[in-house]
């Protein structure tokens, strides 16, 4: 069964005997080198014992990956992993515990992926954080003069603290632990992670604020799962205060990423594409999100995520 992806093309794959899989065929844009890092991950994962993540299945001759010939005889990356269960963090309601549960499974995440050495240079097709300002040229397509001239200005913001991110804990993160690719269990416990497609050398904390990101409630008290998931993940895996203190640049910068990005395939993908529409129904709100995060002030934004550190234990 075909399943929507950015890049890479993937199926789920379901045996007579009911095992299911997921079969990814990478994209001939992704250099080789992206999809055998993505690879040697996993295998560094199940290494490490670190469960609900996908398990590379061996070929039959005990290799991670084969080969795909397209019809234009370009050679892909073809690999194929385990089914993780769950529903999708996206589809359930997530309270303030179910936000608890998910930092202290991402610090988890974070401290497996830790002691993975490999420190390969891989360039993310826009998902980097760290090159937001790059996209610039891409705010021509976003029509409403004011979200532009917002997220104009984040950039602007983003470009005087960038530079303080070199000195910060630097590992292999996630970098895409959004709503979408979390899953969770009927007891609401966090059961897996799944989509590794865009993982990278990058400073810890753009695993936190990306995931925070995602995590916007309506309400009188718009933090209200943000700030238990920050002092969950702090709990489990302690942030210095240089890293505290960018989490409000960061958020606000990764949200104008996701909104710059939507505008520009509004553009260029047709419009029943499905991964335009999927990325249309789950960024509905990340503008009014932004919007709020700018009026509240980076003061304020740390004061509230502080006082939660100490009242959650």
């Amino acid at each position: 069964v075909p399943l929507v992806s950015e890049r890479d093309q993937n199926f789920r794959l379901t045996t007579r005997e009911g095992s299911r899989f997921v079969v990814k065929i990478a994209s001939a844009a992704e250099a080789r080198v992206a999809a055998d890092f993505q690879i040697d991950v996993l295998v560094h994962l199940e290494d490490r014992g670190v469960q609900g993540v996908p398990r590379i299945q061996r070929t039959v001759s005990g290799e991670t990956r084969s080969e795909i010939r397209s019809e234009n005889g370009s050679l892909h990356c073809l690999r194929v992993v385990t089914w993780v269960d769950g529903d999708l963090l996206n589809d359930v309601e997530i309270t303030p515990d179910i936000a608890s549960r998910f930092g202290h499974r991402l610090a988890e995440l974070d401290m497996g992926l830790e002691s993975f050495a490999n420190q390969v240079d891989i360039r993310i097709p826009l998902w980097d954080t760290l090159r937001a300002g790059e996209l610039r040229d891409l705010l021509v397509h976003v029509g409403d003069h004011n979200m532009r001239s917002t997220l104009e200005s984040v950039l602007d913001q983003f470009e005087l603290v960038v530079g303080t991110l070199g000195s910060l804990p630097r590992q292999v993160i996630h970098n895409d632990a959004n709503t979408e690719n979390i899953l969770i269990d009927a007891a609401d416990n966090i059961s897996g992670f799944i989509d590794f497609g865009d993982i990278m050398w990058a400073p810890r904390i753009v695993d936190v604020s990306t995931a925070a990101a995602y995590l916007r409630s309506d309400g009188d008290d718009r933090l209200q799962i943000i700030a238990p998931f920050v002092a969950a993940y702090h709990q489990r895996s302690p942030l210095l205060e240089s890293e505290f203190n960018l989490l409000f640049d960061l958020i606000r910068t990764r949200l104008s990423m996701t909104l710059i990005i939507l505008y520009w395939r509004l553009m260029a993908r047709d419009k029943d594409d499905p991964y335009r529409q999927k990325t249309l129904e789950g960024e509905s709100d990340a503008y009014d999100f932004l919007k709020y995060l700018s009026g509240m002030g980076r003061d304020a934004f740390v004061s509230r995520l502080k006082a939660a550190l100490v009242t959650n234990w």
